[in-house]
């Protein structure tokens, strides 16, 4: 790794056109981006890959970033130089960042805003401070910010076994809920178990909604791929029961029969539209976790920087996720 002293050049992937990974060019002699008042310039030990990342890059999202742009928005480092009013960071410091830009985390190193930088504890690699952004702040988000959930109500975790599906079995268990969950191999299912689950389904079976419907229903639904589940969970939950849209990707026809009678609800939910003071408290929360000891992100495998877009490929094409997916720039 060349320092940025001796250069103010470095490697990253960069995509020029909205498409598939085959836009995902790593490229030498690229720009190391400056550095604002309130931002830091963080030295880039992992980078974490989201399905949300996929989305930005085939052009198939609500916000898009100039042409060209460095994907990624998870980030875990060490704090390079900070601008003149960063008052919580000083050079040297391992960090995790969430947050995007045109300069995104597949990079040697990034510029992040000193409000999305937060300090990495010892007990964690970079790999798994990398996990951290997107998947635990969105879990927190869709459990308390919209979920309302409280301690002793029934939650099932669609796609538990996937980054964010494993961050919401983890916060709800640290925070007293009942948590159930689904998964779709063997590896993924004692994975959920392992997390904390009261119970875990295959989502691969058949009848897995049909045993679901015998038990006893849900206070709260996390629904990670709503244009294949969204109908039926209309039918898992209890009076006044709340459905949380955190992915999907397509379309879905539903009853809304199935939730007028219960006074039931689905709401939506988007990780960057929560306010300043909703990002203090997802902060604090998953901070918290992490000095609690029940942050703990599993990573499933990790990608050197000339296998980014095959990590942007696996995610979306898993046959059965375990975690995070990380890539790593720094030994």
């Amino acid at each position: 790794m060349r320092s940025v002293r001796g250069s103010s050049r470095m490697r990253a992937v960069l995509v020029h056109q909205f498409g598939g990974v085959e836009q995902m060019k790593v490229e030498d002699g690229v720009a190391i981006p400056s550095v604002g008042d309130k931002q830091v310039l963080l030295k880039v030990h992992v980078s974490g890959v989201n399905p949300v990342d996929t989305y930005i890059r085939s052009g198939q999202y609500a916000t898009l970033p100039g042409l060209p742009y460095v994907p990624g928005r998870d980030a875990a480092g060490v704090i390079h130089s900070t601008g003149s009013l960063v008052t919580k960071f000083k050079p040297g410091d391992r960090v995790f960042s969430s947050y995007s830009t045109q300069f995104g985390t597949l990079a040697e190193f990034t510029s992040v805003d000193e409000a999305h930088v937060f300090p990495l504890d010892d007990k964690l690699t970079y790999s798994q401070g990398a996990g951290i952004g997107v998947p635990y702040f969105t879990a927190y988000r869709a459990l308390f910010q919209k979920a309302h959930a409280k301690k002793g109500e029934r939650v099932l975790v669609h796609g538990a076994s996937g980054a964010v599906g494993l961050a919401a079995v983890q916060i709800g268990v640290a925070n007293g809920l009942r948590v159930v969950g689904t998964a779709g191999t063997p590896e993924g299912l004692d994975l959920v178990k392992q997390m904390g689950a009261e119970a875990v389904f295959n989502h691969r079976d058949k009848k897995y909604i049909s045993e679901l419907q015998k038990g006893e229903k849900f206070d709260v639904i996390l629904e990670m791929l709503a244009n294949v589940n969204l109908g039926k969970d209309l039918t898992l939950m209890k009076p006044r029961g709340r459905t949380i849209v955190v992915g999907s990707r397509g379309t879905v026809s539903i009853d809304p029969r199935n939730i007028m009678g219960i006074e039931g609800s689905v709401t939506g939910m988007a990780l960057q539209t929560a306010t300043p003071e909703e990002w203090k408290e997802l902060s604090e929360g998953v901070i918290e976790g992490i000095n609690a000891g029940w942050v703990t992100p599993v990573v499933d495998r990790e990608y050197t920087l000339e296998e980014a877009g095959k990590a942007h490929h696996d995610i979306i094409n898993s046959k059965g996720a375990k975690g995070n997916l990380v890539v790593k720039l720094q030994d």
